[in-house]
């Protein structure tokens, strides 16, 4: 990890090569923001991460918060009290904290507050790519779209800025590829944070009774009217290229500017750019006049139409002549996944019967043929990760019968054979409610999978509904004490705080039995036996079960033992093996490899776990001791 404290250089002008996530960071400092709150969630992790490593430095107050709509009221009510905030998140964090939002576009706000969407088309991390372009306009709250790393620093300022002219949260929506591409930024000054706030009693404004709401909804559209002149005054909306009058204009925002200008480049077009970064609300006049000046119109984004059919409704009014094109009548550039430069050359280069200086078909053949003996590699459980001990167990006791509803995690690659657990995944905390209408209408065994930071963020709702409604339901909580997936940070059960603070932990087992479940373990998966057994024994409750299996994340041992200057001795298969390949079948584990048809040891990846000990049947597999030193 990068020493983070570079970002708490008071240095204006010094340029630094920041992280898209890392330079929102060193923005949340020159905005004097005084309070942060998150739930980690990739692409916007490291917003957080960055800030909590500095926290106490920078002397404002960070938290890890339960779920995305904790971490929005726990901001908005700092914000209300007049003090700067900001809450990071991914985009399917919105969907979470969407209820609160929502109403506290009504609210509003006294300090400046900000809320950092991070959007994933390709869904490298996530399970949609929706485009969160859409609440803009169902909340109607301005929202600022940076390009690169630089803008991601700027707009924060910006944001907070125009927050506090409209008394309203705003928006600030990066991308995947704007979050982890590392650019060039240029630092401003640092702002001292104001940490401390006052409450004003404002019943009318803050109490949304209906009588109240209506009045605030009023509200709420008078200040949308005044967003309309600020976003027709950003300077964050302009013409970047200008071409000759008459011809073709390129209207674009966020990373696919980029790809826009690259490949306008690339073909050679004399064309005028209109870069979009503040989009909502829709800079109507700029993009009209930009209209009037051309004869045709490519708009370039990722994901859906957003733009295209905004500049349609303005070119009705302003330039009922002007040809768009997009994604709409004619799917030039795709509504799914990411944009590429290739991509937006080749719809350039359709739109304006541009020839192609390279054969596309060509390369793709001469890559294929260089890629085609490259194995493949489909991301897999670490080697010594708990979570494989617990689907082993848990196949093994159901025997592979049982309905499987997961969860959000690292362990949703228990889907991948040879453990192949996992049949339904929806959202955060949806495997316990979804087990519950499986179980009721099937009668199968049903096992609900969730982590640790999972059951926090969503679950309990569900459990409490399962007790309320006697559901024949087995909840296994996959424990390895830590946010696995997003990067190692602590939860409510880790007895560590976003300022790295101590506080005291919420076991797991205690909220489960608080929610009145009756039948409530705890257990290393690891010993298998034991495991088995308490697994075993939980199915044939008549109403729900939890079953905790705790063990550390695999990362975290490794860690502490470099830390600690201990080397682990990896497993060895002995003489006894028969080459029956049991532990390769029943595990699938990355450290076990298979060379000339044996089984072997990849000691670079082995962790001693010692599962592979218990389901041998020979007796093959030793496992050494840690030891001190080389």
């Amino acid at each position: 990890m990068p020493d983070l404290r570079i970002l708490l250089q008071d240095n204006p002008g010094k340029r630094v090569l920041l992280l898209g996530n890392e330079a929102v960071a060193r923005g949340i400092l020159e905005a004097g923001i005084g309070v942060v709150t998150t739930y980690p969630g990739t692409p916007a992790s490291e917003i957080g991460d960055s800030i909590s490593a500095i926290a106490s430095e920078a002397g404002l107050y960070m938290e890890y918060s339960t779920n995305e709509i904790v971490a929005v009221e726990v901001a908005a009510g700092a914000a209300n009290c007049g003090v700067r905030a900001l809450t990071a998140m991914k985009h399917v964090g919105l969907n979470v904290a969407a209820d609160a939002v929502m109403t506290l576009a009504y609210i509003g706000v006294k300090g400046g507050y900000v809320i950092v969407n991070a959007d994933d088309p390709q869904c490298y991390s996530s399970q949609n790519e929706q485009d969160n372009r859409f609440y803009t306009l169902l909340s109607n709250l301005p929202c600022l779209e940076p390009s690169n790393a630089q803008e991601a620093k700027d707009m924060v300022t910006s944001a907070v800025e125009i927050s506090e002219e409209l008394e309203l949260p705003v928006l600030l929506r990066t991308t995947t590829r704007v979050s982890h591409t590392r650019g060039p930024v240029t630092y401003g000054k640092l702002a001292k944070p104001r940490s401390k706030g006052k409450f004003v009693r404002d019943v009318k404004r803050m109490v949304m009774v209906p009588a109240n709401a209506r009045l605030m909804h009023e509200a709420l559209l008078r200040k949308v009217e005044k967003a309309k002149e600020i976003s027709e005054a950003s300077p964050h909306n302009k013409v970047t290229h200008k071409g000759k009058s008459g011809g073709y204009g390129v209207i674009s925002s966020s990373s696919a500017y980029n790809y826009a200008v690259e490949a306008v480049d690339f073909l050679g077009l004399d064309v005028s750019v209109l870069k979009l970064g503040m989009t909502h609300p829709f800079p109507e006049k700029i993009v009209g006049e930009f209209l009037r000046n051309h004869e045709k119109i490519v708009v370039v984004e990722e994901l859906e139409p957003f733009l295209e059919m905004q500049v349609k409704a303005v070119a009705k009014d302003y330039a009922p002549n002007v040809k768009i094109y997009g994604k709409m009548n004619r799917l030039y550039f795709p509504r799914k996944g990411e944009l590429s430069t290739r991509l937006v050359i080749t719809g350039l280069a359709e739109i304006t019967d541009k020839k192609l200086p390279i054969n596309f078909r060509e390369l793709d053949e001469r890559y294929d043929e260089t890629v085609k003996d490259l194995p493949p590699r489909p991301p897999v459980l670490c080697a010594g990760c708990p979570h494989r001990a617990s689907f082993y167990v848990i196949k093994k006791v159901t025997g592979g019968k049982a309905i499987y509803s997961t969860d959000i995690g690292c362990y949703a690659l228990g889907i991948a054979p040879p453990l192949s657990i996992g049949d339904l995944l929806i959202c955060m905390g949806a495997s316990v409610s979804t087990a519950q209408g499986i179980s009721k209408v099937t009668g199968v065994d049903t096992v609900s999978v969730v982590g640790d930071s999972t059951f926090f963020h969503a679950a309990i709702p569900g459990l409490v509904n399962a007790v309320y409604n006697n559901h024949k339901i087995t909840l296994v909580v996959l424990d390895n004490l830590t946010t696995a997936m997003t990067g190692q940070q602590p939860h409510p059960g880790t007895g560590v705080t976003g300022m790295r603070t101590p506080s005291r932990k919420v076991l797991i087992e205690k909220v489960a039995e608080g929610c009145g479940v009756k039948y409530v373990r705890v257990v290393d998966p690891f010993r298998t036996k034991e495991a088995s057994a308490v697994l075993n024994e939980a199915l044939q409750q008549p109403g729900p079960s939890v079953v905790v299996f705790r063990a550390p994340c695999a990362l975290m041992i490794a860690r502490e033992r470099r830390r600690k200057g201990i080397r682990t001795v990896p497993c060895k298969i002995t003489d006894e093996c028969t080459s029956c390949m049991a532990c390769v079948k029943l595990l699938g584990c990355p450290a076990l490899v298979v060379r000339d048809e044996k089984v072997g040891v990849d000691e670079a990846l082995c962790t001693a776990c010692g599962l592979c000990v218990s389901v041998c049947p020979y007796n093959a597999i030793r496992c050494g001791e840690d030891v001190k030193g080389d």
